[in-house]
């Protein structure tokens, strides 16, 4: 079942769910009920054709690879990563992927840019993410520039609203505690440097730099008092709440998650408008309802899965946990640190199935890391909304740079939890749930666990001092390491079972004979080959592919550009398609070459991950910051008295539960990487 498929059938029984919690208690007769059930779903079909129509529709679609000019509006932050710049623009003529090598000047969304490259299919791993944004092309541009135009109506008014709340949280604090900054109050993480960035995924605090349910929540928990003090009414001020939500959900980019919090958060606000109660099961579907409407494929997004698992999460579990915590009987602040915490947990159990089988990976001190970081996320939160705010009005902008100063404290705290529980080497578990059927079952293990562990912690609080204790703290002990243990082993244990079976599907690494050097080749299933490294030159290693029936390579990996690992990727290039060239340092006659024959070529530095299906290739050597501002072939690099081996790339490839670290000629001092336990 394809995305679009899928989602019309999620958005068919969103609606009938929202009829029936409508029509529940209501009296009407259930052949009545069961009529307008089947209408509701019938006319969400037939809307999820529609949108999935005109999403398509708006795709740019011009001769792949011709050269091309076009000019369009930034719709979406820019992704940077080592060297290349990816966004989305809407051009008169439809979306497309502008793909570019920096230098790129910033790209503040609503900006218009005018750029000239050759048209191209997006890279495969992209593919599913355009597809779902209706973005059908890409532009693999080599000249960006911005007109100086920018969105007019609606979109243009809140394209300034974004551009001077970033502008005010920015104001009097460095560069890299901006990035962060702006992460927490308003999405745009794109500035966030790679190092940063790795340590908030390997710590769990990645959810942070989204904004989220949290997001909203903490919105509408600071303004409420703000304009009781203005002298509002009650429903004044709840209306002005709504109005906020309205304009912060598109200013923070109107992602799958904040839609889905902001819809949530509005559903409330009118349910206390209008003096009726709230019903969590009737916010949920009429979010979900209405994510899907606006795009049937968002049911595929990482972010909306992960969402709704949480959400779900908190108002299954957040109650029963405070109850169990230090201050959960009490008021105040203890017990709003109490729920705080308790919603940390719910949010952390509920997501880790989708984690693992999304990343292939789940933190290990995800937990304990939100934990420790949760008295700074609120502050911080409100001193970037704070900031924000103010940046509009230039009567009291300048009150932006105390609050930033605070500001600046409160997120270099939680910078440094991030890396603190980011550093052991096993900080981050790999675990793999490959399927659908295997994430549900994950599922089930888990509540059950939970379901055990509560209802033991409950007995044991209220049974009487010398009364039976009917089950014991270390059952419920017990119940959660199960989970934990067939979360973690379960998978691999199915996977060993199929093992002998698996026959194509098996992951191949072929170490080629080129002599002096390396030339080693990995075959994903599924996807493809990967070569790392290619030998000296004049060994022939097109007939040592094409022996291994290697037609195409989805990436050259070059671990550094000495003559017995690169000669032989110079000799293929233009003989065998090859998707990218990835590298750390090369010189400018190779990576000439590569474009000239069609090779996209990518800068890696620690940090940075590429997939080819379920095959992950981690960069764990060199830093960033060691390389030189323009890449350098290795002659250079020793007139420059560098040694070329304290710059070779070192990369952990993992499929599913196999590991073989790539060290080219990389030796522990001069590159010390600590990979953890590996197979090969």
């Amino acid at each position: 079942m394809s995305e679009g498929q899928a989602g019309s059938v999620l958005l068919a029984l969103a609606a009938a769910g929202l009829v029936l919690v409508r029509l529940r208690g209501t009296g009407v007769a259930p052949l009545r009920v069961a009529a307008v059930v089947l209408v509701a779903a019938v006319a969400a079909l037939g809307l999820a054709a529609a949108r999935l129509a005109a999403i398509d529709g708006g795709a740019y679609r011009g001769p792949i690879g011709r050269r091309a000019t076009v000019t369009g509006f930034v719709v979406a932050v820019p992704r940077r990563s080592f060297g290349e710049v990816r966004v989305e623009v809407a051009t008169p003529d439809g979306k497309l992927l502008l793909s570019a090598h920096e230098p790129v000047p910033d790209l503040p969304t609503g900006s218009e840019v005018r750029a000239t490259g050759v048209l191209a299919e997006p890279d495969p791993y992209l593919a599913s993410t355009l597809h779902r944004h209706g973005i059908a092309e890409a532009l693999d541009a080599d000249r960006v520039e911005l007109t100086g135009g920018r969105r007019g109506g609606l979109q243009g008014l809140l394209d300034g609203i974004r551009s001077r709340a970033i502008a005010a949280v920015d104001r009097g604090l460095g560069e890299r505690e901006a990035a962060v900054a702006r992460g927490f109050a308003l999405g745009e993480d794109d500035r966030i440097d790679p190092q940063t960035s790795d340590d908030f995924q390997r710590s769990g605090l990645q959810h942070h730099l989204a904004v989220s349910g949290e997001n909203v929540l903490l919105l509408a928990i600071l303004a409420m008092p703000l304009l009781a003090i203005a002298g509002l009414s009650l429903r004044a001020r709840f209306v002005c709440v709504l109005a906020l939500i309205a304009i912060y959900v598109p200013v923070c980019g109107a992602t799958p998650s904040i839609q889905r919090a902001g819809i949530m958060g509005a559903a409330g606000v009118v349910a206390a408008l209008a003096g009726r109660p709230r019903s969590r099961l009737y916010a949920v579907l009429l979010a979900a309802f209405v994510t899907l409407a606006l795009n049937p494929r968002v049911e595929g997004d990482v972010g909306w899965q992960l969402s709704f698992a949480a959400v779900i999460g908190i108002f299954l579990w957040t109650h029963r946990i405070a109850a169990l915590l230090p201050g959960g009987d009490s008021r105040g602040w203890q017990r709003a640190l109490a729920e705080g915490a308790a919603m940390t947990i719910a949010a952390t159990i509920a997501t880790a199935p989708l984690m693992a089988h999304s990343f292939d990976r789940v933190s290990v001190l995800s937990l304990p890391a939100n934990l420790v970081a949760l008295p700074a996320v609120a502050p911080a939160m409100w001193l970037g909304m704070l900031s924000a705010a103010a940046g509009q009005f230039p009567v009291i902008a300048t009150v932006c740079v105390p609050l930033n100063a605070a500001h600046g404290l409160v997120i270099a705290y939680i910078e440094q939890v991030a890396h603190w529980f980011a550093a052991p080497p096993w900080a981050v578990a790999s675990v793999r749930l490959a399927s659908w059927p295997s994430v549900i079952g994950a599922y089930a293990v888990l509540g059950t666990c939970v379901w055990l562990a509560l209802r033991a912690a409950e007995r044991r609080r209220d049974l009487e001092p010398g009364g039976r204790r009917l089950l014991r703290p270390r059952l419920a002990l017990a119940a959660v390491l199960f989970a934990v243990a067939v979360l973690a082993a379960g998978p691999s244990l199915l996977r060993s079972r199929g093992a002998a079976a698996a026959g194509a599907a098996e992951f191949r690494v072929s170490i080629l004979d080129v002599g002096q050097g390396d030339a080693i080749l990995l075959r994903p299933p599924g996807a493809e080959p990967v070569l790392v490294d290619g030998g000296p030159p004049g060994d022939d290693l097109g007939r040592l592919l094409a022996d291994h029936g290697v037609e195409r390579l989805g990436a050259a990996l070059l671990t550094h550009e000495q003559s017995d690992h690169a000669g032989g990727i110079l000799d293929i290039l233009g003989r065998v398609p090859i998707g990218a060239l990835d590298y750390a340092e090369a010189g400018p006659v190779l990576l000439g070459e590569a474009v000239a024959a069609g090779t996209r070529p990518q800068r890696l530095a620690a940090g940075d991950e590429l997939r080819f299906g379920e095959l992950r290739l981690d960069v764990l050597w060199p830093p960033r910051n060691l390389l030189t501002e323009e890449p350098m072939d290795a002659a250079h690099l020793d007139q420059a008295g560098i040694d070329p081996n304290r710059l070779c790339l070192v990369v952990l490839a993992e499929w599913r539960h196999f590991s073989i670290l790539l060290t080219g000629d990389a030796e522990e001092e001069l590159a010390p990487v600590q990979p953890g336990q590996v197979d090969v």
